[in-house]
C-alpha cells in the first residue's frame, strides 16, 4: 500500500500563557477555542470556552465580580455538595429523545459548546489520517485508535499492542501520588495489524539473543549495551548480564552492528517458535438433549448447522483442518460420551451415571481426526432427534458437559474447544447467588461472582487449556444460574438466543456457530509482566482468574480481540535518563501445537514537570483502564463505592493540574483541562453510568452479568466506541448519492436526532436505526418499502433487498459495521415517541439517562465545582 509523507513525531506546540489568548477574537480562534455562549438561566455567571497555554481545554465560569463562595451559593444543589461520593440525583426524562430538556444543564451550560468527543476524533484525524507514526523509544503520544494511520514499529510496540495511560511517568513518587493519574498500560497481545503495516516477525529460538539470566525478561531495544557488547544492562532488574559466546557482535557507538538483522534487538514486538511442540488442540461438541430440550424443537436445526460447519471445516482451503481431532457427546442428568472409531461397525455410546466423581470409561475412539469421523458424527447427529428421553428426567447442569471435556482433554493431554448447545431451562446450583440479591444493597459486593464450584471448574479449564463457548436456547429473564462465568473465564464466550423459531434467528446463530468454529485462538496462555526496577505491578484487571501473583497470568485460550489492563507503582524515583521499561510475554501454544512466545516492549519517558504527565495522557486510554480496574473490582466491592471512587479520582486529578499547571490568570470559575483529556469527563460520566456500575429497574441479572463479561476484555477502539457510540447520519434525500463513512458521526445528544431524518446507531454490543416521524414517504419505501411512518413496527427488523440506491448502500453499511463486532449483531428499528426508545436513550451518553445517571453538563459542572474545593 502507498504511503503519503511521513510524519515521524509528533511535537506539542510551544506552551502559551493563558494571559496572552484574546477571547474575544472572533475571526482568528486558537484550535481548540470555543465561542462564548450564555447560559440559559440569566444571572451574572457567563459561560465560555477557552485553551491554555498547555492547549488545555477549559471551561470558564467568569466569576471577576463574584467569589468562589458566592457561586456555589448561588446554586443550592452545589452548596450542598460534598466533595466524595456527591450523589448526582435521579433525573426524569421526556417520552421522547429528540426533547430538549434533558440535554439542558440544571446549571445553564449550552450543551453543544462542550468539549465534544466527535471534535476530538475529527481533530485527531486531520492530524494523522493517511500518514505514518513512528513507535520508537520514548517517543511521543500516538493518534486515537479510530484514527486511521499507519503504525510503524522503530523500537517500541507500536500502540496496537500497547497503549499507556500516559506516555510520560513522574520522576517522584510524591509527584505520582499527587496527580492521581493512573499509572498504566492496556496490553492487546494478538492484535492483528492493519492493511499496510508489517507483521509482528518470527524468529527460530535458536536464532535469538537470549534476555535477562536474572530476571527472565527477553530481549529488547530497552537492553543497554556495555564492554563492546560483551554485556548488557537489564533495566527491569538493575543487573548486568553476560552474553554467550554463541551470539556475541561486537557494538559501535552503544549498537551492536547486527542490529538490523535481528528482530529482538530492533523492534519492539516480535515472535520466538519454539523447536518443542505440543499436541494439537480439538473440537469436542457437547449437546442437550434432555426431555425439555427435546420439547423445545431445535435439535434438528442445531444438527444440521453443525454438519455444515463440519463440512466447510474439512473443505477448507489454505489451512488443513482434516486432521482436526473431534469429540462428541451428549447430555441430559447423564453423560452420554460416543466412540467414533471408523474400525467400529457403527458408534458406541457410553453413559455415565455417576457425574460426582466423573471417571472415563475408555479414551480411545473418543477423539477422532475429522476427516475420518466426519460421516459418523453426521449419523449420530441426525439420530439425536429421535431419541425419547423419558418424561420425568430431571434437566442436567450446564456445568455437566464441562467437567466430561475437561477430563477427556487431560487423558488426551491436548487443549481444546468445547462448545455447548443448551436447550433446557438452566439449573441453580446450591451455593448460586440468587437473583434477589441482585438490588439488595447489602450484598452488591457478590452480584458477578460465580459459585465457588463453578470457579473450581474454570481453574480446571484454566489449567488443561478448555476454552468454552455456549449457546443458549431457553430464554429466562430472571432466576437460574447464568452460564456465563465459565466461558468467560475461559477464553470462550455465551450466547442466548430467543428461539430459533425464526428466520433471523436461525442466521444470528448460524454466523455465530460459523465464527466460533472457525475463530483462531491462543491455548494455554501464558502471559507475564515486566517493568523497572523502580517500579511494581500492583493490579491486573480483566476477564480472566487471578492469581497470587499480579505480574503472571494464565488463560485456557485467548482470541486476537482480548485485552488486559496492568497497573504501576512507584517503588522509589525514576531515572529521567533511563525513564520507564515495560515488557510483557505471552506464551501459548497454536492451534497445530506450535509453542510460541510473543514478547511486547516499550520504553517511555520520565519527568520531574507534572505537566509533562498530564498533557502526554489520552482520554480513551485512560477510559478503557478505568473500565477494566471497575469492572473487575466490581466482583469484591459495592457498586456505589466504585462509583464514588471513580468520580473522586478525576476530581482530584484535575484538581491536582490546575493546582499545579495553571498560571495565576486562571479565574476561579474556569475549569482546564489537558489537550487530550478534553473527552475524559463524558468517557468516564457514561462509564460511571453504564447498566454494569448504576443498575436501572429494567436491567436484568442476566443483562449485566453479560455486559460486564463482553466489555471488560475490550479494546481501546471498542471500549471507546462503547461508552460513545457512533450516529451515522443516513440521507434523506433522493438526490444524495454518497452514503456517511463511519467517520461522520454525530453526538450522542437527543438534540443531534432531528425528526425528519435517519440515524444508524452503533456500538460493539448494539446496531439500532432510528426513524423520526417526519421522514420523507419516498425515503420509508426506498429503505423499508413501507408507505408512511405509522406501518413501521419497531423491533428487530431485516431490511428488505430493494433495488435502490439508499436500500443497498444502507445494508452495505450495516454488514460492514457487523463484521467489526465480536458477537453477530441484530439490527433493532426505534420509531420516534416509541416505547423501544429506552434502548436508545441508553446509548445518548450525554443526556439524562433512564437509570438516573446524570447528563454530560451537569456531571462537567460538578467536576469543576468540586476540583475547586480541593484547592481552596
Amino acid at each position: 500500500m502507498d504511503v503519503p509523507a511521513v510524519n515521524t513525531s509528533f511535537t506539542h506546540s510551544q506552551p502559551q500563557s493563558w494571559a496572552r489568548q484574546n477571547h474575544m477574537t472572533p475571526t482568528c480562534h486558537p484550535p481548540y477555542h470555543y465561542p462564548y455562549m450564555n447560559p440559559k438561566h440569566q444571572s451574572s455567571t457567563e459561560v465560555s470556552l477557552a485553551c491554555s497555554g498547555a492547549r488545555p481545554q477549559s471551561l470558564h465560569w467568569d466569576t471577576s465580580q463574584q467569589s468562589y463562595q458566592d457561586v456555589c451559593n448561588s446554586v443550592p444543589e452545589i452548596s450542598n455538595m460534598k466533595t466524595q461520593g456527591m450523589p448526582l440525583g435521579s433525573c426524569s426524562l421526556p417520552t421522547s429523545p429528540t426533547s430538549n430538556s434533558k440535554s439542558e444543564s440544571r446549571y445553564g451550560l449550552d450543551p453543544q459548546l462542550l468539549p465534544s468527543v466527535v471534535q476530538v476524533i475529527k481533530e485527531d484525524r486531520v492530524q494523522w489520517e493517511g500518514k505514518v507514526f513512528v513507535s520508537k523509544s520514548k517517543s511521543s503520544v500516538p493518534p486515537l485508535s479510530s484514527t486511521r494511520c499507519t503504525l510503524e514499529d522503530k523500537g517500541n510496540a507500536t500502540p496496537h499492542f500497547i497503549r499507556c495511560t500516559t506516555y510520560s511517568f513522574p520522576v517522584a513518587v510524591q509527584s505520582a501520588q499527587k496527580s492521581h493519574l493512573p499509572l498504566g498500560a492496556t496490553v492487546h497481545p494478538l492484535a492483528v495489524p492493519e492493511i499496510g503495516e508489517c507483521s509482528v516477525p518470527v524468529c527460530e529460538a535458536g536464532d535469538c539473543v537470549k534476555g535477562c539470566g536474572h530476571c527472565g525478561a527477553f530481549m529488547s531495544p530497552a537492553m543497554s549495551w556495555q564492554d563492546c557488547g560483551q554485556r548488557f544492562y537489564c533495566p527491569f532488574c538493575d543487573k548486568l548480564s553476560e552474553v554467550p559466546w554463541q551470539s556475541y557482535q561486537p557494538t559501535n557507538q552503544g549498537r551492536r552492528v547486527d542490529l538490523e538483522s535481528k528482530p529482538e534487538l530492533s523492534l519492539g514486538s516480535y515472535e520466538i517458535l519454539e523447536k518443542q511442540m505440543s499436541n494439537a488442540a480439538v473440537l469436542v461438541l457437547a449437546i442437550d438433549v434432555s426431555h425439555s430440550a427435546m420439547r423445545m424443537g431445535h435439535l434438528d436445526h442445531i444438527s444440521k448447522q453443525i454438519c455444515s460447519q463440519l463440512q466447510i471445516l474439512q473443505g477448507s482451503e489454505g489451512a488443513d483442518q482434516s486432521n482436526l481431532r473431534i469429540g462428541l457427546m451428549t447430555y441430559d442428568s447423564r453423560i452420554h460420551l460416543y466412540n467414533l472409531s471408523p474400525a467400529l461397525s457403527r458408534p458406541h455410546m457410553m453413559i455415565i451415571t455417576d457425574c460426582e466423581e466423573m471417571e472415563l470409561p475408555v479414551t480411545e475412539g473418543l477423539l477422532v481426526p475429522l476427516k475420518d469421523c466426519r460421516h459418523i458424527v453426521e449419523r449420530v447427529l441426525q439420530e439425536i432427534a429421535f431419541f425419547k428421553p423419558k418424561s420425568d428426567e430431571r434437566c442436567g447442569s450446564q456445568d455437566l458437559p464441562v467437567s466430561a471435556a475437561v477430563k477427556i482433554l487431560q487423558a488426551s493431554e491436548s487443549p481444546g474447544k468445547l462448545l455447548i448447545f443448551h436447550s433446557s431451562p438452566l439449573t441453580e446450583c446450591t451455593d448460586e447467588k440468587s437473583s434477589s440479591v441482585f438490588f439488595s444493597s447489602s450484598k452488591l459486593k457478590s452480584i458477578f461472582q460465580g459459585p465457588d464450584s463453578t470457579t473450581s471448574l474454570a481453574k480446571d479449564c484454566v489449567n488443561h487449556g478448555c476454552c468454552v463457548h455456549t449457546f443458549v436456547f431457553s430464554h429466562q429473564e430472571v432466576g437460574g444460574a447464568w452460564p456465563g462465568h465459565i466461558p468467560f473465564l475461559t477464553g470462550g464466550g455465551l450466547i442466548c438466543y430467543n428461539s430459533l423459531q425464526s428466520e433471523m434467528e436461525q442466521e444470528r446463530f448460524q454466523a455465530d456457530l460459523s465464527r466460533c468454529v472457525n475463530m483462531q485462538l491462543a491455548f494455554k496462555a501464558q502471559l507475564k509482566a515486566f517493568v523497572s526496577k523502580e517500579m511494581r505491578i500492583s493490579g491486573c484487571y480483566g476477564a480472566f482468574i487471578l492469581g497470587p501473583d499480579s505480574s503472571r497470568v494464565a488463560m485456557a485460550a485467548l482470541d486476537w480481540r482480548t485485552t488486559m489492563a496492568f497497573e504501576f507503582t512507584h517503588n522509589k524515583s525514576l531515572d529521567e535518563a533511563r525513564g520507564v521499561a515495560i515488557q510483557f510475554v505471552l506464551s501459548y501454544s497454536t492451534s497445530s501445537g506450535e509453542n510460541r512466545k510473543r514478547i511486547h516492549t516499550v520504553t517511555l519517558p520520565c519527568s520531574h514537570q507534572l505537566l509533562d504527565t498530564f498533557r502526554s495522557s489520552q482520554a480513551e486510554s485512560l477510559l478503557t483502564f478505568y473500565c477494566k480496574k471497575m469492572y473487575s473490582l466490581a466482583l469484591e466491592t459495592p457498586l456505589q463505592s466504585l462509583r464514588e471512587e471513580l468520580q473522586t479520582e478525576v476530581t482530584e486529578m484535575l484538581a491536582c493540574f490546575r493546582r499545579h499547571n495553571c498560571t495565576t490568570s486562571v479565574s476561579p470559575g474556569q475549569l482546564v483541562l489537558p489537550q487530550f483529556l478534553k473527552a475524559l469527563p463524558v468517557y468516564i460520566n457514561s462509564l460511571r453510568k453504564s447498566e454494569v456500575l448504576l443498575p436501572g429497574l429494567r436491567s436484568s441479572v442476566q443483562q449485566r452479568l453479560q455486559l460486564r463479561c463482553l466489555i471488560v476484555s475490550m479494546d481501546t477502539m471498542s471500549t471507546a466506541s462503547q461508552f460513545y457510540p457512533h450516529i451515522l447520519t443516513l440521507p434523506v434525500s433522493g438526490s444524495n448519492t454518497t452514503m456517511p463513512s463511519v467517520e461522520e458521526t454525530v453526538r450522542c445528544t437527543a438534540s443531534s436526532l432531528d425528526q425528519g431524518g435517519l440515524y444508524l446507531i452503533y456500538c460493539p454490543l448494539a446496531l439500532l436505526l432510528w426513524v423520526g416521524s417526519r421522514v420523507p414517504p419516498q425515503t420509508l419505501l426506498h429503505l423499508f418499502n413501507a408507505n408512511s411512518f405509522s406501518s413501521l413496527t419497531s423491533g428487530k427488523i431485516k431490511l428488505p433487498v430493494l433495488e435502490n440506491f439508499l436500500s443497498i448502500s444502507t445494508r452495505d453499511l450495516i454488514c460492514s459495521l457487523q463484521s467489526q463486532a465480536a458477537v453477530t449483531l441484530q439490527l433493532k428499528m426505534v420509531k420516534e415517541g416509541d416505547s423501544c426508545e429506552e434502548s436508545l436513550q441508553h446509548l445518548l451518553v450525554e443526556d439524562k439517562s433512564p437509570n438516573g445517571g446524570a447528563s454530560y453538563s451537569d456531571f462537567l459542572f460538578h467536576l469543576h465545582v468540586n476540583s475547586l474545593r480541593l484547592i481552596t
